[in-house]
Parts: structure tokens; C-alpha cells; sequence
């Protein structure tokens, strides 16, 4: 998190959380409260998602996400997306309403538009910060070749998980991607096991951070599995993180619920907003945007 947004992405991560929870509250499922939570934070400019997310090389908003429901494994994913606004909503479509998994680009448009989905230009994605954002990176990058995937350089995927009162997980990511990416570049948010997965017999898991080495790791499911053969989330979380930056010298930050409740949260970078509720606190699913 930039040092002048701070304030910005703990009122944008409690505010996702009030959403999902409302969802749990009344009795919803897991699946509905993440996506609602994301939803939220896909409206925020703050993060980079939906509306205010990082430009691509080009000039344009690229976006892709993913979500997972623990108890039967379905999932929806979209990728390289550029006129959806929420694109947490045309992976929702896919997991409930397709036989596949996953649509990228026009094809993803298309399927969204034909189930109910409204289409935006690009350019009502694009906000003047990002703009001048892109301009000063790629002036940086000619003259000092500026590392894109320092620690320090935010990143603000956002992602959430959730367990209901059956007792089922979900989870979902949702991203705008890197700063100056190639166009048709696609990171880890959306892909199943990386920076995003859901599974009732082990965990349901959310990454943030640089994908690239985050989708070497498969790094979702690696903690959920080690979550599956009996450490506590706390503990896998941490040990994720370790194991990023250590086999990979990669750097993000992860949420991890299981199906008893438990949660852990860890980053290896400065700083990742996140709030939490449970029923036995004020404050607490799980959201953050790094």
C-alpha cells in the first residue's frame, strides 16, 4: 500500500467484509459472500481491480478472476477481460450457469453479455491516477530501469474467503494484473490453484502479489494441501510465504480459511490491508488488497 492510501484500503477491506458478512448473517452461502465482497472492492478505486486498476503496457485495463466453491470443487474464471466492470460477476456466471471453468478475452465478454452481464468501455475502467501512474513508471523504467516487481510496488489484487453456517468454504480473487504488463498477460488471480482455491477436505485460499512466481508454486493449493494433512492455517499461511520467497524470491501475501473456522493471514511485503469476521468478534471471511 502506497504511504498516502492507507487509510483508503482498511476502509475499502471493512467494507467488503460488511458485505460478505451481511451475506453470512442472513444465512447465505460461502460462494455468495465472496463474490459479494469482491464486488465491493472491484467498485473501489483504491484497489487494483475493476474500476482504478493498474494499466497494461498499452494504455488499456486488462482484468481477470476466479471463483471456487469448496464443497463441490466448481469453479469460474475469466481472463484479459477489458469491458466488464466486475468481473467477479462473469466468473460467478461461469461457475454456476457453464459446463467449462474458464473464458478469457472476447469470448468471456460474450458469454457474460449472453447471461445477464453488462458491458463498459475500457475507458470507464481508466481513472486519471493510473494514468499518470504509467507515465512516470515507463519514464523511470527508460531511464533507470526500474525494477516492476520490487516489494515495494503495490500490487492490490483483492481476493476474500468465507465459510458458511453448512459448513462450506469459497473463495475468490479478483485483479487488474501488473503495472505495465504486456497486453494478453495473465497472472495467478485467476487461475485455479494459484492465486485462488477452494476445497472443503483442506482449505479455501486468496493470494496477492507477483504472479509469475506465485503460478511456478501453484501456490494456492500447495498450502491448502499442506492445510489437508493436518497444519493449522496460521501456520501453513506463514510457511507459504517463506517458501515464495525462498524457492522463488517472489513476494505477495495470502488469506487461508478452513473449514473449522481457523484462518491465517501472511505477506513477505512491507505492508497488505485485511479484515476479518467472525461470530466471535467485531471485526472479521477474510479480505485484503496488498
Amino acid at each position: 500500500m502506497p504511504d498516502d492510501m492507507v487509510e483508503a484500503h482498511i476502509n475499502g477491506v471493512r467494507n467488503a467484509v460488511a458485505a460478505g458478512w451481511r451475506v453470512l448473517e442472513r444465512g447465505g452461502a460461502a460462494l455468495d459472500a465472496v463474490e459479494e465482497a469482491v464486488v465491493i472492492m472491484e467498485d473501489d478505486e483504491t484497489f487494483d481491480a475493476g474500476r482504478g486498476s493498474f494499466l497494461n503496457r498499452d494504455g488499456k485495463v486488462q482484468l481477470d478472476a476466479l471463483i471456487m466453491e469448496g464443497a463441490t470443487l466448481r469453479a469460474g474464471g475469466v481472463g484479459c477481460v477489458e469491458r466488464l466492470r466486475n468481473p467477479v460477476r462473469a466468473a460467478r456466471k461461469i461457475l454456476s450457469e457453464s459446463p467449462h471453468v474458464y473464458f478469457v478475452s472476447e469470448g468471456a465478454e460474450r458469454f457474460a453479455v449472453e447471461h445477464g452481464c453488462e458491458l463498459c468501455r475500457n475507458e470507464d475502467l481508466i481513472i486519471p491516477r493510473e494514468i499518470e501512474r504509467l507515465r512516470q513508471y515507463q519514464a523511470e523504467a527508460n531511464s533507470q530501469g526500474k525494477d516492476l516487481f520490487a516489494p515495494a510496488v503495490s500490487h492490490d489484487t483483492v481476493g476474500a474467503v468465507a465459510l458458511d453456517g453448512d459448513g462450506n468454504i469459497a473463495a475468490a480473487t479478483s485483479t487488474g494484473g501488473t503495472l505495465n504488463k504486456a497486453p494478453g498477460r495473465l497472472g495467478d488471480s485467476s487461475l485455479i490453484g494459484c492465486g485462488c482455491y477452494a476445497n472443503n477436505e483442506s482449505a479455501a485460499v486468496s493470494t496477492t502479489g507477483w504472479g509469475e512466481p506465485i503460478m511456478k508454486l501453484v501456490l494456492a493449493k500447495w498450502t491448502a494441501d499442506r492445510i489437508a494433512a493436518g497444519n493449522m492455517p496460521e501456520w501453513a499461511a506463514q510457511e507459504a510465504m517463506n517458501y515464495l520467497q525462498q524457492r522463488v524470491n517472489g513476494h505477495g501475501g495470502i488469506i487461508v480459511l478452513n473449514t473449522e473456522g481457523k484462518f491465517g493471514i501472511a505477506h513477505n511485503t512491507p505492508r497488505m490491508a485485511w479484515a476479518y469476521k467472525t461470530t466471535e468478534t467485531q471485526d472479521a471471511g477474510v479480505e485484503r488488497g496488498q
